[in-house]
């Protein structure tokens, strides 16, 4: 059966493919429209923490945006259970193309015919993850920052994905709080997170060269910008071990990109360092 556009959108829940900080957040955004929203994962703790973080922060959300209703959360550790009826999965899974492939796969065998299927990675394009799946006409990019406080998503096409299929998401993201803006041709990083990686990686390369700190770094860049959060704080809050992974993916590309910040960045995963989700990674963090 080919795919089709969604419909009913309003009564069909939204699918967050990993729990993990990304994915949570991606959750509640989609559930302060009123609606379901549904996290799958496989850790038990994950799930927990998933639906607490979504049903501490959803009525705040809700009540602070034009539109916002106050939805509802559930965690899954059964795929099948957890895709059936949605109009639309958004995979949040860490930044390894094996298990995008994967995931992807298996997806385009569970969901509905009329499903949208969309990876939140932040540095693989869709196309890299459709080598399983029989209807790519329905996947797409759909990158979202660090939401709610930032709320810009990235969409880009897959080389295959409907243009109806962005059409709809042009229209419907902003009634969840979001805005959209399509990457009118593939790009590594997409729009601004190209522009972002420039100056991460900087920062990384001023430190990892003993110029300056992150403390100080993230002061002056506050000063400057009028920034509430530097970089080695936003780096923090994403996670080491994902900013590793796409300073990888970057590199990888480009043989080019100066070894140091990778260097810097391996030092705090190697010792377990992760930032937030950890209590410590540039900074310290308390973890009750």
């Amino acid at each position: 059966m080919g795919f089709s556009l969604p419909t009913d959108i309003r009564n069909r829940p939204v699918t967050v493919i990993g729990g993990g900080t990304l994915g949570r957040r991606i959750a509640l955004v989609f559930a302060s429209a009123g609606g379901e929203s549904r996290v799958f994962d496989l850790a038990e703790p994950v799930r927990t923490a998933a639906v607490e973080y979504v049903e501490r922060e959803l009525p705040a959300l809700a009540a602070a945006r034009d539109g916002g209703a106050v939805g509802t959360v559930r965690a899954f550790d059964d795929l099948d259970e957890a895709v059936a009826g949605s109009w639309l999965v958004v995979e949040a899974i860490p930044e390894r193309l094996d298990l995008k492939t994967t995931v992807f796969g298996q997806l385009d065998r569970a969901v509905g015919a009329d499903t949208i299927l969309a990876s939140n990675s932040s540095s693989y394009a869709s196309r890299l993850v459709i080598d399983e799946v029989e209807h790519p006409e329905r996947v797409l990019n759909m990158h979202f920052y660090m939401p709610p406080a930032q709320n810009a998503v990235d969409l880009m096409s897959d080389g295959e994905t409907d243009p109806a299929v962005i059409d709809l998401l042009l229209e419907v993201l902003p009634t969840y709080g979001v805005r959209p803006f399509v990457a009118r041709r593939e790009s590594t990083g997409f729009i601004f997170n190209r522009i972002w990686a420039a100056i991460k990686r900087e920062s990384l390369a001023v430190v990892a060269d003993g110029v300056s700190t992150p403390e100080d770094v993230d002061a002056m860049f506050a000063v400057n910008t009028g920034s509430p959060a530097g970089p080695f704080r936003m780096m923090d809050q994403v996670g080491l071990d994902v900013v590793l992974d796409i300073e990888e993916h970057y590199a990888a590309e480009d043989p080019h990109l100066p070894e140091g910040p990778r260097q810097l960045l391996r030092q705090y995963v190697d010792a377990g360092h992760l930032g937030v989700k950890t209590g410590r990674g540039f900074y310290a963090y308390d973890q009750h």
